[in-house]
């Protein structure tokens, strides 16, 4: 924890929720306190998508679904922006036109952002971001343990012979060595696949799946166990795409699925995440242009939330 109390956000019965600077959660930004325990940073980017385009705007959207977001979080009885000092770190400004350029210039930031005991939440954008934030994760702490909230497997080798979209990032990651590969599972997977293939590829990288029919039939307590367990006390990297959602609670994304977790089954399964050795985490494909009501940016930013006080919170003695 910061040795300065922190700075939490503005008092909403001072200055109303629709007014002041949209911040996440209007907490203070990052070049208005010396030093941040945990920073929200945003990347609109979206050049890896392989159908609907439009996460390049989810950051913006988020943070103003985020007005809402109330100080105390009683599903887990902490008060995250009390216990630590909890910033936005703006927007990463990538290259829209080279995804290789892209991916180098956001592992630099992820990796200045973090230099110090700073972790980060990080919201797309879409999924191609996960491997640089992932390469800056490990640098730091080792290959880390994943935790892929998503209806898809992303472990796909390339999208008309290109290596890096969002549909690539974690086959990248394993072939790169920087996942522990004794630790890494998809949870709310479920849809059509190319073929069998598929599962066998992403079976023989390592991955466990637990589908969003598992999530259904075994129930919230039974999952989080198993996901406990395959974790242990691993450096730990979540990575969430709001498609893991049945479109019913997130239409606003660009590869819906039908059959998806409920976003109380998500955010259920991140509380029973309490006290892991969370390192890192990103929130992303929240496509805005597709969202009704803010349905999406409204769930989005609820696990952003979720995400910011497990790290508050912090690893377990």
């Amino acid at each position: 924890m910061s040795e300065q109390r922190p700075v939490g956000p503005l008092d909403s019965s001072q200055i109303p929720r629709f007014a002041g600077f949209a911040t996440f959660a209007r907490l203070p930004r990052i070049d208005e306190v010396p030093s941040a325990d945990v920073a929200v940073v945003g990347v609109p980017f979206d050049s890896g998508v392989s159908y609907r385009p439009g996460a390049r705007f989810g950051p913006s959207a988020l943070r103003e679904a985020s007005r809402l977001l109330r100080p105390y979080h009683p599903g887990l009885d902490v008060s995250p922006f009390a216990e630590k000092q909890v910033v936005d770190a703006g927007d990463i400004a990538v290259n829209p036109f080279h995804i290789g350029e892209a991916i180098e210039k956001l592992q630099q930031e992820a990796e200045t952002l973090t230099a110090g005991e700073t972790k980060l939440v990080t919201v797309g954008g879409d999924h191609t971001i996960a491997l640089p934030l992932l390469r800056a994760a490990a640098k730091k702490h080792g290959p880390v343990a994943l935790l892929h909230f998503d209806a898809h497997l992303d472990t796909w080798d390339t999208y008309f012979g290109e290596p890096y979209t969002h549909g690539t990032p974690f086959r990248r990651a394993v072939e790169e060595g920087i996942l522990d590969t004794s630790a890494v599972s998809h949870v709310g997977t479920r849809g059509p696949l190319y073929g069998k293939r598929d599962l066998e590829e992403d079976r023989r990288l390592g991955f466990g799946i637990v589908t969003s029919g598992d999530v259904l039939r075994r129930g919230i307590d039974e999952t989080v166990d198993a996901l406990r367990q395959r974790i242990g006390d691993r450096p730990l990297y979540v990575s969430v795409d709001i498609d893991v959602l049945d479109p019913a609670h997130a239409p606003g994304t660009g590869t819906p699925e039908a059959g998806g977790m409920t976003s109380r089954e998500l955010l259920e399964i991140l509380r029973g995440l309490r006290g892991l050795n969370l390192v890192g985490a990103d929130v992303v494909e929240l496509a805005p242009a597709y969202d009704h009501a803010e349905i999406t940016a409204v769930a989005a930013s609820h696990v952003a939330y979720d995400l910011v006080s497990l790290l508050a919170l912090g690893r377990s003695a």
